[in-house]
């Protein structure tokens, strides 16, 4: 089997969704490795780097003819290219990468009805065995990290405490909103940057590991026991909730000098959590780092990807962060794959399994039929027979 790695399309995206090092484990399980020329650039992977591991080097619609193909960005996460992208692909093709599936489940229909098999890598399944293939996690781990620089670097002031001749320069004091993976990299960042932390999660279980980093947990009055789904995502809650928690949080970040949200729900919109009164009520020159903006922003000031200036505050959007660091997103994002596509290997050819959970878990579309369920109740379509389920996972579907 061809595996091909495309060169992305969308704007300002700088990752590429294979390195180097990812091509001999591929080619010693039986693949063929094809690069479209240039695909590697903007992270720093020329293509002699990728010939040098036996990968070959092709134009885009040699690549294209490829049995799998993987991309950074595709379908629902590159809207502009999406419809163009799979008229040149065919029936039984693979394709891999991330789709907004929750966001943008139409996409998936239409990658079904052309027949290409979609593995969408945001519904990899949150399990101790998937570790090594959750794109999300990675990505959102480097996102952290350049929310927290970003922030640094519009702040009119220094992170840490320093005591000089010229006196004594206090911390910055950072608020964290959300601490999950983005949330917690951003925490650590900022304190190994010298700055004093606090940080609230909806979900007080998250605390212990808040603390660990040298942060406070910011306890609410709220009763949130149920704020947590089984993937380890935070849940939509009801505006009531939302409401006394925007008022309760007022006075933290009425204290803080830069507030990093992280707080976003898969598919749905975000949660407005800091309110333009709490803006007016931060210290002047303070800075937002509204990490949600593309889904709305958990700031009634924040625009995506713009930089916002109101009542002396500066409030960011960032929406692909990970890209402002290509090379070690795309090392992390081509390990994922290079993990799930071994995984899903079987003498060299793709085999969907789907009594495995991660293939079940993955596997969006197949055999022109949009099999997963949550994305099926999204586009309104009935569940599948069960019956139908079941002989699909009893058969060793492989792609051709």
């Amino acid at each position: 089997m061809k595996l091909a790695v495309l060169r992305e399309t969308f704007p300002g995206e700088r990752r590429v969704a294979m390195v180097p090092t990812s091509v001999k484990p591929l080619i010693k399980a039986g693949l063929e490795v094809f690069i479209e020329s240039g695909a590697g650039d903007s992270a720093s992977f020329n293509d002699a780097s990728y010939q040098s591991e036996g990968a070959t080097i092709a134009a885009r619609d040699v690549c294209l003819q490829s049995d799998i193909i993987v991309q950074v960005r595709a379908l629902g996460c590159n809207r502009q290219a999406a419809e163009s992208e799979l008229a040149q692909m065919r029936s039984g093709q693979v394709l891999i990468a991330t789709c907004d599936p929750m966001g943008e489940a139409e996409y998936l229909k239409k990658a079904a009805q052309a027949g290409v098999d979609v593995l969408a890598l945001e519904l990899i399944p949150r399990i101790t065995r998937a570790q090594s293939m959750d794109v999300l996690s990675s990505m959102a781990s480097v996102a952290g990290y350049r929310a927290a620089l970003q922030a640094a670097v519009e702040l009119p002031k220094m992170f840490p405490l320093m005591m000089t001749a010229a006196g004594t320069l206090k911390p910055a004091r950072v608020f964290v909103i959300g601490a999950g993976v983005a949330g917690l990299q951003a925490i650590a960042t900022s304190r190994r940057m010298g700055a004093v932390v606090q940080a609230y999660d909806v979900r007080p279980a998250v605390g212990e590991q808040v603390e660990s980093l040298g942060a406070k947990f910011v306890q609410l009055e709220l009763e949130s026991k149920d704020a947590e789904d089984k993937g380890g995502y935070a849940k939509a809650m009801g505006e009531e909730f939302y409401q006394r928690q925007r008022q309760l949080m007022a006075s933290v970040i009425a204290e803080s000098d830069i507030v990093i949200s992280t707080a976003a729900i898969p598919g749905k919109p975000s949660p407005l959590l800091i309110t333009e009164e709490a803006v007016i009520g931060m210290p002047a020159g303070g800075v937002i780092i509204d990490m949600a903006a593309e889904r709305g922003g958990n700031c009634a000031l924040s625009k995506p990807d713009e930089r916002v200036v109101k009542h002396n505050i500066t409030i960011l959007g960032p929406t692909n962060l990970a890209s402002e660091a290509p090379y070690h997103a795309s090392q992390m994002f081509s390990k994922n794959v290079q993990t799930l596509v071994l995984h899903l290997l079987d003498k060299g050819s793709i085999r969907f399994d789907l009594s495995d959970e991660i293939t079940a878990g993955t596997l969006a579309t197949h055999q022109s039929v949009v099999i997963h369920p949550t994305v099926r109740n999204l586009l309104g379509m009935e569940p599948l027979p069960k019956a139908t389920s079941e002989a699909e996972s009893s058969s060793a579907q492989k792609a051709s």
